[in-house]
């Protein structure tokens, strides 16, 4: 899961696939195409969502996409054009390329369309935020165990 800071939208998707996923088959984790938030909680209003939800994700730290992340996992999912244009300036090859999907492509197939960074908006976003990404990881979720 792929966002700019990794404190507000990735770190949520970390956290939402993880409680539909049993966590000794799957391995999920979350990053930055920014490095200014390396070592950092999430944004208060996500872990506060979250928690609303029944989720802790306050245990996660910010942490900067990098190479060696197209070695360790089989999908990146980015949060929106941005995100995938920074993630595939740093692909390697057509393998690597193939990992980087929008992740509202499993809502709304080949449109996309971006999740909004509610960083700089009010509680209402993240609440609006969580529920798409509530949604697309139900599907993912569905297609990972079938």
């Amino acid at each position: 899961m792929v966002c700019l800071g990794n404190i507000c939208r990735s770190p949520l998707a970390e956290g939402i696939l993880k409680s539909k996923l049993p966590n000794d088959s799957f391995v999920i984790d979350s990053a930055g195409t920014g490095d200014y938030h390396i070592g950092k909680k999430p944004d208060s209003r996500s872990i506060a969502i979250a928690n609303k939800h029944g989720l802790d994700i306050s245990n996660l730290r910010g942490r900067q996409f990098k190479v060696s992340d197209f070695d360790a996992f089989d999908i990146i999912y980015v949060m929106d054009a941005s995100n995938f244009r920074n993630v595939l300036i740093l692909t390697r090859n057509e393998k690597d390329k193939a990992k980087v999907k929008y992740i509202l492509n499993e809502i709304h197939p080949n449109q996309n369309d971006a999740v909004p960074d509610p960083y700089y908006g009010g509680h209402d976003g993240f609440e609006k935020v969580y529920n798409m990404l509530d949604e697309a990881c139900t599907i993912i979720a569905n297609k990972l165990q079938n």
